[in-house]
C-alpha cells in the first residue's frame, strides 16, 4: 500500500512558480531531483504509487507521483537521498498545513483529494480565499 510525503516547497509561492522551476529543468534535459538528507524508511511504500504533497505557503496545494529513490552526493560530499519526480504537478483540494523542516510521512487514507481537471485557474477560487473560508468552516 502506498504511503506519500508531504514537503515545504521553499521559494516557490504557487503551484505556477514550482511549475516553472520544474519545466526549467526538464527543458535543460535534467530530471526532475528533490534531495534531502535522510533515506526514507519506508522507500518501498513510496515506490508503489507515492507522492509529494507541495506545501506552498502553508497550504498543501498539489501532488506529484515519485518516480525513484536514487543516491545523491552532497555539495559536502556525504550522500544524500534524491527523489526522482514525474513531471505533472496535480492540484488538490486546498489544506492548511504549518510549517515544518524537511519532510514527513502522509497517510494515503490522510491526503488531499485531487481538484476536479475542469476546474481551470480561471474558474478556481483564489487559494487564499478558500483558506479564510475553510477556517471559517464555509468550505
Amino acid at each position: 500500500m502506498a504511503v506519500h510525503l508531504k514537503k515545504l516547497s521553499v521559494g516557490a509561492v504557487s503551484i505556477d512558480s514550482l511549475k516553472s522551476w520544474q519545466d526549467r529543468l526538464t527543458k535543460a534535459g535534467k530530471p526532475i531531483l528533490h534531495p534531502t538528507r535522510n533515506w526514507p524508511r519506508r522507500a518501498e511504500e513510496l515506490l508503489d504509487g507515492g507522492c509529494i504533497y507541495w506545501i506552498i505557503k502553508g497550504q498543501m496545494l498539489a501532488r506529484q507521483p515519485i518516480a525513484d529513490l536514487v543516491e545523491i552526493t552532497r555539495a559536502d560530499g556525504r550522500a544524500a537521498c534524491g527523489i526522482v519526480l514525474h513531471p505533472p504537478l496535480i492540484p488538490v483540494w486546498p489544506r492548511k498545513h504549518r510549517i515544518f523542516q524537511g519532510w514527513r510521512y502522509l497517510e494515503a487514507a490522510d491526503a488531499p483529494e485531487d481538484l476536479p481537471q475542469d476546474m481551470s485557474s480561471q474558474t478556481a477560487m483564489p487559494a487564499d480565499m478558500a483558506a479564510e473560508l475553510r477556517e471559517l468552516g464555509l468550505l
